[in-house]
């Protein structure tokens, strides 16, 4: 297992909803360094499913989609070269996926980097630590809003506080 002496690059994406019919409304990237950048995006002309509920939890509505969003080929553009050749993770590989590979597909554009599940870099002692160190982060940065960029710098810095934690206390267990 590859262990990276930078943070990782993150990926989240907010979505219209839950299901198979849903599709990615935002796209939030943190960088190594930090970096954070947020797309809306301008939902393809098929792209009609709508969950109000979804809206509730990331508070983004159709209309600023419409208005404000970048239309599906240019996000997909603007993804490309942001990330090109670089290796990025999500903490919920299993919907993001489906999400950017739509995007992807209705953009008709070649994806240029790839997207793997953070717990594909994440030791077992680590993975222990996650969620301990997920509210600690939380606590810490004082989240409020439930967004894209934002979801992924708290998991960009999960992911060194739970390395922290592991190193720790692995030291201390040996000591």
């Amino acid at each position: 297992m590859r262990h990276f002496r930078n943070p990782p690059i993150i990926i989240d994406i907010e979505a219209s909803g839950f299901g198979p019919e849903s599709y990615p409304i935002e796209i939030g990237v943190v960088l190594s360094d930090g970096l954070r950048q947020a797309k809306l995006i301008h939902p393809h002309d098929s792209w009609t499913f709508w969950s109000f509920e979804a809206e509730k939890i990331h508070g983004i509505k159709r209309e600023q989609l419409l208005n404000r969003g970048l239309p599906v080929r240019e996000a997909a553009l603007a993804l490309n070269h942001l990330l090109r050749n670089e290796r990025t993770f999500s903490d919920c590989w299993v919907v993001d996926k489906p999400w950017l590979d739509k995007l992807f597909l209705f953009a008709k554009v070649k994806q240029s980097f790839s997207l793997s599940p953070i717990e594909a870099i994440l030791p077992d002692e680590q993975i222990h630590y996650w969620d301990k160190a997920k509210e600690m982060v939380q606590k810490k940065l004082n989240v409020k809003r439930h967004r894209a960029s934002t979801d992924a710098m708290v998991i960009q810095q999960t992911y060194l506080k739970s390395k922290e934690l592991a190193r720790i206390n692995g030291a201390n267990s040996v000591a």
